[in-house]
């Protein structure tokens, strides 16, 4: 247990110069694109939107200088931890480094040519934080799908902190990263909440067109843990640091829960805090892949969660088995694309539709 007071470490890195340091460093990463492991090596700094210089050869993430913000919000339906009673400040990144076929957020990961009307400068990015945290009163500010934007998100941070940002960070993410970028974070993210989706590569290339997202995701969880541990909470039960893994069951086994829960309780520990997910719901190109195209069955679900007893891995939440299209957003309603969802599937229930492990 922590107490409220105690400041992220961020602000320490500001005050010795370290945080410029990583902003430079990172910052001349872009002139040969490696921000990720896709490696493409293009110039992101000659940009590629509207506000920048169109002409630039845009990598697979289609992004160039400028980060691109899709939505800010207080969203009330993370982790019980990370909502706590006055939400977390969710920050949307526009594009992203992987292609799932079945991205609930494919509005915003996926159509790029839309996303370039969403870029704003790290200025703009800093002052987004700053309303999270003194407007809406948020617990922390939630990095959502940052991996391609990890030097403009840490500048921004640089921007933020002089203008009065004291919350924690969480990083939001696929799991696909750059080792390199992850230990540049290090000290900077509070709270790690990486995705573990996938125990094969064949479908992971299959169904997120990438080639080799276990190796890459399980050294990135690794890091992550090492960086920031166990989950610490204040004495409001609200997450002050440490590292949350989601994993989301599949239908007809393609998540390889048994193998990835296995790997985490021999790999990282038993004591790390799990939230299993069961919200799969078969939408943009989903419908048509005969092997994702349908909701996830009471026989799955119970089949995972069967699983963390045997491994014993105890800490964390459940999912419940609610309606899935409960937690679809809507990424049209850029102010709070969850509005909707919190009045279907969300009000009322006491741990934001999940129970304790």
């Amino acid at each position: 247990m922590l107490t409220n007071s105690i400041e992220p470490s961020y602000i320490a890195l500001y005050h010795s110069g370290e945080l410029v340091r990583r902003v430079e460093r990172l910052e001349a990463r872009l002139a040969s694109c490696d921000i990720c492991p896709r490696n493409c090596g293009v110039n992101r700094l000659e940009g590629f939107g509207p506000k920048t210089q169109p002409e630039g050869k845009a990598g697979v993430c289609h992004s160039g200088r400028l980060p691109i913000v899709a939505s800010v919000c207080a969203h009330h339906g993370e982790e019980p931890v990370l909502s706590g009673s006055r939400g977390s400040g969710t920050i949307f990144f526009g594009n992203c480094n992987l292609r799932c076929v079945y991205c609930q957020n494919h509005q915003i990961s996926q159509d790029h040519q839309a996303q370039r009307f969403n870029e704003i400068d790290t200025r703009t990015l800093a002052e987004r934080m700053l309303y999270l945290q003194d407007v809406l009163k948020c617990h922390n500010i939630n990095l959502v799908t940052p991996s391609h934007f990890v030097p403009q998100i840490v500048q921004a941070v640089l921007e933020a902190v002089p203008m009065g940002l004291r919350i924690p960070l969480v990083y939001n993410t696929s799991s696909y990263d750059s080792l390199d970028c992850l230990k540049e974070l290090d000290g900077i993210i509070d709270i790690y909440l990486p995705d573990l989706r996938y125990a094969s590569d064949q479908w992971g290339k299959k169904f997120s067109h990438v080639p080799d997202y276990v190796e890459r995701s399980r050294a990135a969880i690794k890091e992550m843990y090492r960086q920031v541990g166990d989950l610490a909470l204040d004495d409001e039960g609200v997450a002050r640091r440490g590292m949350i893994v989601r994993h989301l069951i599949l239908p007809n086994g393609l998540a390889g829960s048994e193998e990835s829960l296995t790997w985490l309780a021999r790999e990282v520990s038993l004591t790390v805090t799990l939230s299993i997910m069961s919200q799969y719901y078969p939408t943009h190109l989903a419908p048509r892949i005969p092997l994702l195209s349908r909701k996830i069955t009471y026989k799955e679900y119970a089949g995972v969660t069967g699983l963390l007893g045997k491994l014993g891995l105890e800490n964390g939440w459940m999912q419940e088995m609610d309606s899935p299209e409960n937690y679809l957003p809507d990424f049209s309603r850029e102010e709070d694309p969850f509005s909707t969802l919190l009045r279907q599937g969300y009000e009322g229930q006491a741990s934001s539709g999940r129970a304790e492990l």
